[in-house]
């Protein structure tokens, strides 16, 4: 039978077991946390570029030399400064006018630069001074008007160049904020790029310049689609013109119809139905919004089919909180964040799950069901974090207990089911270890670390049940096939199980 030091007894960790492969080194360390799924960042807010006056050219010095050589020591001083003054203003309106160029230039704004001068390298002039040429970035971009650089980005666009098609639609705004074309350009290029929402408010730009842009709403139409908003889509496709046709209306109202369908079986608990409109909803056609993979992924822990959530929620969107707040409102980013928190405790992310379960209640205070998943996930994740330090003092039989305790707020949490399964096998109940186990590993079938623990058990001299055990082995073994310890552990239980044959 393996044998496990304290840490490697409980899931103590972030229960790093249970959605990828179980391996020698997870075994031996406490279990560790899957990747945080957190919305993105909104992107920051364009800086201009600030520019320094640059040094008086040498025309200057050679004008305040002559200056110098026809008048007194005082008026050569007077003219001198007239002449600095006349230089620097003109040297610093042409300085304007290429921060201005710097500031539309969306592929040298990446880059932020401090002032001007950090774009242009620098070369040494015959009189010492520097002189700063312009980097190719920047010369890309020289001579070419709007329906030029339009034109650039079109042809990037059709061989699926969508960066580059993204940074000219963008320079051609700068030069003509007021053309549409430019901007439902822009919304399909960010379409393409997965920047869904940027996406929206380009199109409604385009239509807010040309209100009977029939392309716009068509293109619009289509994103409130995959967003799921059904009825802006309708409303949208009406005005598309021949852009659209009744079937584009009759879709929209079927997702409508169906939409409406998930808000009912959620509301009776009817889970499995639940589960039909959201995978009718996804496949056809709304792989974006975020609503509609939160509802789906509620209905397999509904079910108590955890893995299948974590599969489902992974699939959803990753909007910025910020982004959701704007476009959804409220309420429904409460509900996506609530649904993120039960998916964190399910997966062992306990800590994450009271954070994010906070954060809910701070957007939705009133709402009854996200305070009791705060109420949920803080007593599940105490529950573990006092365990295990019991668990560690060897006091096995108070650590059971409050395993227990967390099991009453959520009674298929296959990390406290795994932890007390590590109790009971310390205070010889191989039995209940295993019960405890197997519910896990029903709930949650990749959670190796439970697998592992099984197999132990059954593979206890108490118990020998080697034929059980060499099946969890044997998974095990296929999962990380340069495990010794587990390969260890298979072989002496083939052996005893052919002792017991020749008997």
């Amino acid at each position: 039978m393996t044998k496990y030091s304290t840490e490697q007894d409980l899931g103590c960790g972030l229960m790093g077991g249970i959605f990828q492969p179980w391996t020698k080194r997870s075994r031996k360390s406490s279990l560790h946390a899957l990747p945080a799924k957190g919305l993105d960042k909104v992107p920051k807010e364009p800086v201009t570029v600030k520019s320094k006056k640059p040094s008086i050219d040498d025309s200057s010095r050679r004008r305040n030399s002559s200056v110098s050589n026809s008048h007194t020591k005082k008026d050569s001083t007077a003219s001198l400064d007239a002449a600095r003054s006349s230089a620097s203003s003109s040297s610093a309106s042409t300085q304007t006018r290429l921060s201005q160029d710097l500031t539309c230039d969306p592929n040298l704004q990446k880059h932020k630069p401090n002032n001007t001068k950090a774009l242009i390298p620098a070369t040494a002039s015959p009189m010492g001074n520097i002189i700063r040429k312009p980097s190719v970035e920047f010369k890309q971009f020289r001579g070419l008007d709007s329906e030029a650089l339009k034109k650039k980005g079109n042809g990037a666009y059709k061989q699926g160049r969508f960066e580059e098609a993204l940074t000219f639609y963008e320079r051609a705004i700068c030069l003509d904020p007021k053309k549409a074309t430019y901007h439902c350009n822009k919304s399909a290029a960010l379409l393409c790029l997965g920047r869904v929402i940027e996406a929206v408010v380009e199109c409604k730009e385009a239509i807010q310049l040309d209100p009977t842009y029939c392309r716009a709403h068509h293109r619009l139409a289509t994103i409130y689609l995959r967003l799921g908003e059904a009825k802006q889509a309708v409303d949208h496709y009406k005005y598309a013109g021949n852009h659209a046709d009744s079937n584009d209306i009759a879709k929209a109202q079927a997702l409508d119809h169906c939409l409406k369908r998930c808000a009912d079986a959620r509301k009776s608990n009817e889970w499995n139905t639940l589960l039909k409109e959201t995978q009718c909803a996804i496949t056809s056609g709304v792989d974006s919004a975020p609503v509609v993979y939160a509802l789906q992924t509620e209905a397999f822990l509904k079910l108590y089919r955890h893995q299948e959530a974590h599969t489902s929620h992974s699939k959803g969107p990753n909007f910025a909180v910020e982004s959701c707040i704007n476009f959804f409102g409220m309420a429904v980013s409460a509900y996506l964040l609530m649904i993120k928190a039960l998916v964190y405790m399910v997966s062992g992310r306990l800590d994450d799950a009271v954070s994010v379960a906070q954060q809910a209640a701070r957007l939705d205070p009133h709402n009854r069901e996200i305070t009791l998943v705060v109420k949920q996930t803080r007593e599940v994740s105490s529950a573990r974090s006092n365990g295990n330090l019991l668990f560690k003092a060897s006091k096995f039989s108070e650590a059971c207990i409050v395993y227990s305790e967390g099991l009453e707020h959520d009674p298929y949490n296959s990390v406290l089911l795994c932890n007390r399964a590590a109790c009971r096998s310390k205070l010889g109940q191989f039995e209940k270890a295993i019960e405890d186990c197997t519910v896990a590993l029903k709930v949650l079938p990749s959670y190796s670390k439970a697998r592992l623990r099984r197999a132990d058990c059954n593979a206890n001299a108490k118990v020998e049940k080697w034929e059980v055990a060499i099946q969890d082995y044997e998974m095990l073994i296929r999962e990380t096939p340069g495990d010794d310890e587990v390969g260890r552990a298979l072989f002496e239980a083939h052996s005893q199980l052919k002792k017991i044959n020749r008997k």
